[in-house]
């Protein structure tokens, strides 16, 4: 059996959550970017054009604003129909506003965590809980596959005849 791959990082607003990656190399907004009824990215240039962030765990750079995005991301909250939970690079307010908000009105606890989201990819299991210290401890059970693969990669060979 292997384990998860471990990682720390900041709440942005705490909370547990578990769910399959949806990984997007590019920030997303939620205002125009995203249906709330549904959770369909509706954005047309976005690559995540018609996929769907229901009860992932949402991974990308940052959010996109603008500040709309907040009320857009507390509706989907309070529907049902938003990430479980996000995992960013930097640290975006305009979301942070929108699950906090979302907590207070509808006591629904979505976790968005600030943290590295490096080598990621759609499809992992995610599950985002509390650690000891009261950090966030993101554990990212990673498929057989990836983990074997990951086990015996090797750093490149040097070759002295490719030195100028």
């Amino acid at each position: 059996m292997t384990r998860p791959v471990e990682r720390t990082g900041t709440f942005q607003l705490a909370g547990e959550a578990d769910g399959l990656a949806l990984v997007f190399s590019q920030p997303l907004s939620f205002w125009g970017g995203m249906d709330a009824e549904t959770g369909e990215i509706t954005d047309h240039s976005h690559p995540g054009l018609g996929q769907n962030v229901a009860g992932k765990i949402l991974v990308m750079p940052s959010g996109r604003g603008s500040s709309s995005s907040s009320s857009v991301l507390a509706e989907a909250i309070r529907r049902g129909t938003a990430p479980a939970g996000i995992l960013l690079e930097r640290p975006d307010p305009i979301l942070a506003v929108g699950a906090i908000v979302a907590e207070f009105l509808y006591d629904i606890r979505m976790p968005l965590v600030v943290c590295d989201i490096s080598n990621l990819v759609s499809g992992d299991q995610i599950d985002i809980g509390i650690g000891k210290d009261g950090g966030p401890i993101v554990r990212v059970h990673l498929p057989s596959i990836r983990q074997s693969h990951a086990a015996n990669r090797r750093p490149p060979a040097f070759d002295r005849d490719q030195v100028p």
